[in-house]
C-alpha cells in the first residue's frame, strides 16, 4: 500500500537533485511533464499547510481541491517532488506520514486519492552550509581539489538530518541518498547537456553549433565552484556563448546549413585575459554539385528527332477499255 519508493536527496547546492527527479520521471513514464513539483518553501506557515490538502468548508478555495492531493488525483503515475522540504512545517510530516504508511490521503472534500503508483522524492540542502565552510578552511587534496571527502561529507549531512526531522519520519523513507560533488571532468560533460538547447534552436534555423576544446575547457573554467555546483556553469554559459552567439546571428548573413564555431580569444595582455572574450567564425557548407546530363552530343538531353516516314506511292491507275 505503500508509494513505489520514497528517497531524500542531499548534497551541496547545484549537483543536480531536481534533474535527477526530472529525467527519472521522463525514463519511467515516458514524459517529464509527469513530475509534480512543490516548493515546501510555500508551506512554512501553520495556516498554508491545509492548502496541500485543500481548504476546508466555507472558507475560500473549497471548491479548488488540495495543491497535493489534486495533482496526484490527476496523475497517479508521476514523481512527486517535494522540494526543499526541511522548510516545511511541521505540520506537513503528519501528513507525510500518512502518505508514506498508509499510500493514500483524503482532501478536504473527502475523496482518497492514490498514492501507491508515485514515486516521493524530497530534496534537502541540509549540510550545504556546513559544507561551504569546509571548502573556505579545509585542505585541498591534488586529486579532487574541494577540500572535504566524500565520507567526511556524508557523514556530516547525515547527522544534521537526524536533527531535523523526527526518527519516526526517517523511519518510512526508503533510501537516504547523498550526492557527490561535481568535479572538473563532470562539469565537462554537463556542458554538452546544457549546449543541447541552444543547439535545438539553431536547428529550427538550419544552423550547427560546434565547440573547440579550448572553448570547453574556458567554460569549466569560468563555471566550476565545488561549493555552488552546475549553477555557475549555467550563467557562463549565458555570458560567453548566448550573447555573443544571438549578437553574431543577427547581424553577420550565416547562410542556411552552416555551423558556428566558437572558439576562446586571445588577449594581447594579461589584463585583457581577465575577461576572456570568445570568437565566433562562420564554416559554409561544401555547394552541392550541379547535375550533368548525359546526352549524344556534349551532354545534351534533347531526345534526337525521328526522321519522316516517307509516303507509300500511289497503285497504278487502271488503264482505260479501248
Amino acid at each position: 500500500k505503500r508509494p513505489t519508493g520514497s528517497f531524500i536527496f542531499l548534497g551541496p547546492s547545484g549537483v543536480g537533485k531536481t534533474e535527477l527527479a526530472r529525467t527519472l520521471a521522463e525514463f519511467l513514464f515516458g514524459d517529464e511533464d509527469t513530475m509534480i513539483r512543490i516548493d515546501m518553501s510555500e508551506y512554512m506557515e501553520k495556516h498554508a499547510v491545509s492548502r496541500l490538502v485543500g481548504s476546508p468548508p466555507g472558507y475560500i478555495g473549497y471548491d479548488e481541491g488540495g495543491q497535493l492531493t489534486e495533482a496526484v488525483r490527476r496523475k497517479p503515475y508521476s514523481v512527486l517532488l517535494l522540494d526543499e522540504i526541511e522548510k516545511a512545517h511541521p505540520d506537513v510530516f503528519n501528513i507525510l506520514l500518512q502518505i508514506l504508511e498508509d499510500g493514500r490521503l483524503t482532501d478536504a472534500q473527502g475523496r482518497t486519492v492514490d498514492f501507491r503508483h508515485c514515486i516521493v522524492i524530497m530534496t534537502s540542502n541540509i549540510g550545504a552550509s556546513e559544507i561551504s565552510r569546509q571548502f573556505n578552511i579545509g585542505f585541498s587534496t591534488s586529486e579532487e581539489e574541494t577540500g572535504i571527502s566524500y565520507e567526511d561529507m556524508k557523514n556530516r549531512i547525515m547527522g544534521e538530518l537526524k536533527k531535523v526531522f523526527r526518527p519516526e519520519f526517517m523511519n518510512r523513507i526508503d533510501e537516504v541518498i547523498v550526492f557527490h560533488k561535481l568535479s572538473k571532468e563532470e562539469i565537462k560533460q554537463i556542458v554538452d547537456l546544457l549546449l543541447r538547447r541552444i543547439r535545438e534552436s539553431m536547428a529550427e534555423r538550419e544552423l550547427q553549433l560546434e565547440l573547440s576544446e579550448d572553448a570547453k575547457d574556458l567554460l569549466v573554467e569560468k563555471g566550476w565552484d565545488p561549493t555552488m555546483g552546475a549553477r555557475p556553469l549555467r550563467r557562463a554559459i549565458q555570458r560567453y556563448i548566448e550573447d555573443p552567439l544571438a549578437d553574431f546571428v543577427l547581424r553577420a548573413q550565416v547562410p542556411s546549413g552552416s555551423t558556428v564555431l566558437v572558439e576562446p580569444g586571445e588577449g594581447e595582455s594579461e589584463e585583457s585575459r581577465e575577461e576572456p572574450e570568445v570568437k565566433l567564425s562562420v564554416i559554409e557548407p561544401a555547394p552541392k554539385p550541379t547535375p550533368v546530363g548525359v546526352g549524344a552530343e556534349g551532354g545534351s538531353t534533347e531526345e534526337p528527332e525521328e526522321p519522316a516516314q516517307s509516303e507509300p506511292p500511289a497503285a497504278d491507275a487502271p488503264a482505260e477499255s479501248e
